[in-house]
């Protein structure tokens, strides 16, 4: 009884993935997607798991994101994966972090998908902040894929918006004395191009999602998202769903898009 309960549940989940794709395909299409990737640890804590057992199935399931996308002809994508505050949880955690991290992009330097694609990869945020074996293997993915330009994916690690806004801030002051930019010839055209996303066609995000329930940016691409449509819902990453993903898009193409106007 309980099998022929679950086949049921099955058929019917997919019955609706079947009519969500069919909702969307043929809707307003959106060229760069952002995700928050909340509720790795809390997924953990509900099974009574070790945190990084959460972090493990997150890594899996983007995955399954990046295959979701492409099928969705989403040019970008941007992850927000680990932000510079998350340096404060306990060692262990976070040294476990560090070594699912560095599997992950292992896995992204030979998949097959990266290439046949031309995907880009770059980590955004302040890499130097990394132990020196990820920061390594970060730059071997970059250099492998840097003259990709059919999509984009962008994993912000040590990332924070605030610390964003800050670099680039930087770099431009640096050049003003130098004399390499004059001060009145800053504008917000010039900003976006000292921005960790600058090499990005569209910067700017058309749909910012986040998992876990929460209801708010934690600093995720706070320059980029002025304009970006934002989706919060509730579950966590590591139980994302293709549904899930999109009910989202579908939301987003109800919406009347004004841009302040």
């Amino acid at each position: 009884m309980m099998f022929k309960t679950l086949l049921s549940v099955i058929g019917a989940y997919k019955l609706y993935e079947k009519w969500l794709w069919h909702q969307v395909k043929n809707g307003g299409k959106l060229e760069h997607i952002a995700i928050i990737l909340d509720g790795n640890r809390r997924w953990a804590s509900g099974k009574a798991l070790d945190p990084w057992l959460g972090h493990e199935e997150g890594a899996k399931k983007v995955e399954d994101l990046i295959d979701w996308c492409q099928k969705l002809h989403v040019k970008s994508i941007t992850l927000y994966a680990f932000s510079t505050e998350n340096f404060v949880r306990p060692e262990n955690e976070v040294e476990e972090i560090m070594r699912i991290a560095e599997e992950e992009f292992r896995k992204i330097f030979t998949d097959e998908r990266i290439h046949k694609n031309k995907v880009r990869v770059k980590v955004i945020g302040r890499i130097n902040l990394l132990p020196e074996s990820l920061q390594k293997l970060i730059i071997d993915v970059e250099k492998a894929t840097k003259d990709y330009d059919q999509h984009f994916l962008n994993i912000a690690f040590a990332y924070g918006g605030r610390a964003e806004i800050v670099d680039a801030a930087r770099k431009i002051a640096e050049k003003v004395q130098e004399g390499e930019i004059d001060p009145k010839k800053v504008d917000e055209q010039l900003f976006e191009q000292y921005l960790y996303t600058s090499y990005m066609p569209k910067q700017d995000p058309d749909l910012i999602i986040r998992t876990s329930g929460e209801e708010r940016l934690s600093g995720f691409l706070l320059w980029q998202s002025a304009y970006s449509e934002l989706c919060f819902l509730d579950v966590y990453w590591p139980d994302f769903r293709l549904i899930d993903l999109l009910r989202a898009i579908r939301t987003f193409q109800k919406r009347k898009r004004r841009f302040g106007a």
